[in-house]
Order: C-alpha cells, then sequence, then structure tokens
C-alpha cells in the first residue's frame, strides 16, 4: 500500500474520503490550471478522478498518490506512476498558489526522488517542462535535472525531457522517510514531471496522465 512519508516541512498522506473537496478545490483553481496548460475541468469530473483513486488506484495498487500537508493543512497533490512519455516512472507534484515561492516544490521532488529510489528500487527520473518555463528548468538545474531532448507538440508549443539519477537528487535535503508500509516494488527508471511556471507544477490528470512539479523555489 501506498506509505506516508515525511521530509523537513511536509506530511504525504494517502488521500481518504474526507480530502475530496481539498483535492477538486486544487485542481478547480484558474492558476493552477493555467500553468498546467488545460482548460479548467467541470467539477463533477474531478470528484470522479478522485473517487477513482479511492476505488481502483489504491485497491489495485496502480501507483502512488499522496495529498501533501504542511502544519495540518492541505497545500498540495503528489505521485509517482509509470508514464508514457518514456519507459519508466513520473514523479509529480502541484502545489496551490498560496503555498508557491516557499521552496516547498523542490521539497516535494526530493521527497518523491527518495521514495522512488528507497521504497521502489527506480534509479532515474525524467521531467516534462515546458520551453517557456524559466523558472522551473531552473530549479530543475539546480535539482541535476539534464536535457534530454525537445518535445514539440502539433501547436508547435515546446516540451523539454529531462532526467536525473534518483542517487543525485536525495543526496540533499531534505530526505523523504516513510512511516508506513511502503508501496510494492517496482523496476525500471522513473520520470519526474518538472514544474511549468514560477511555482505551477502541471497536473494534467493526477491519476492517468502527465504533471509536473510546482514551486521552484
Amino acid at each position: 500500500m501506498t506509505p506516508e512519508l515525511r521530509t523537513r516541512r511536509l506530511l504525504f498522506l494517502p488521500y481518504r474520503p474526507e480530502h475530496e473537496d481539498v483535492f477538486v478545490s486544487l485542481l478547480r483553481d484558474e492558476e493552477v490550471c493555467r500553468w498546467m496548460g488545460q482548460e479548467l475541468v467541470p467539477e463533477p469530473q474531478i470528484r470522479e478522478l478522485f473517487r477513482a483513486i479511492l476505488t481502483d488506484v489504491y485497491p489495485q495498487r496502480r501507483f502512488d498518490v499522496w495529498g501533501l500537508w504542511l502544519s495540518g493543512t492541505y497545500v498540495g497533490h503528489a505521485e509517482v506512476k509509470p508514464t508514457g512519455n518514456v519507459d519508466g516512472h513520473e514523479l509529480v507534484t502541484a502545489l496551490a498558489p498560496g503555498y508557491w515561492g516557499r521552496g516547498l516544490g523542490g521539497e516535494a521532488v526530493r521527497g518523491l526522488l527518495r521514495h522512488a529510489a528507497d521504497n521502489l528500487g527506480l534509479t532515474e527520473v525524467y521531467g516534462m517542462v515546458g520551453a517557456e518555463n524559466t523558472a522551473s528548468l531552473s530549479m530543475c538545474d539546480r535539482l541535476g535535472f539534464r536535457h534530454v531532448r525537445d518535445v514539440v507538440a502539433d501547436d508547435g508549443s515546446v516540451t523539454k525531457l529531462l532526467a536525473i539519477s534518483t542517487g543525485e537528487a536525495t543526496t540533499g535535503d531534505p530526505a523523504a522517510t516513510a512511516t508506513g508500509s511502503p508501496a510494492g516494488a517496482a523496476t525500471g527508471k522513473t520520470t519526474a514531471t518538472a514544474p511549468r511556471d514560477p511555482a505551477a507544477t502541471a497536473l494534467r490528470d493526477p491519476a492517468g496522465a502527465a504533471a509536473g512539479v510546482e514551486d521552484p523555489v
């Protein structure tokens, strides 16, 4: 099962039914959606997505997904899951706008990298970051991501595919500590989706698609 994780400031909690409203509020935020590069999704669809996490993702152990909590307050979302972007997994984070600019994005990414390395046995991660997202690219550079290639969409927009060794990234502080039973072991590479802007991480579909990392500092 998905474990609880802790970093210096953040608690990664598996979602519970009572977390539905805060999850919906995050994904209904216009600024979050703006930097995710997507339109606002109708609330009923977001609620359906949340319930799928509880009734399908967790019971089937499809991947690990958490709410991020700071001093008892819900501040964002995180995942480690297989990705279609590359042959591996993604690390996904999204922070509420009120918590951008505090370094929580980098802390969340490091926590996920430690989990991927220590609990899942993964050795490398990737990130997909919009080329215009200079703040997030700077954060990824500080964390040690390297550029792999550019991905050009049909509309001409460019997304940068980045990669990093989990061992390289987890040497920084803070480390993540699992406080519950670790999820089932996995093999392969990990994909960390990186932020799209000064603090908004791309979260295109927290239970099935690509996402990113918010808060570049």
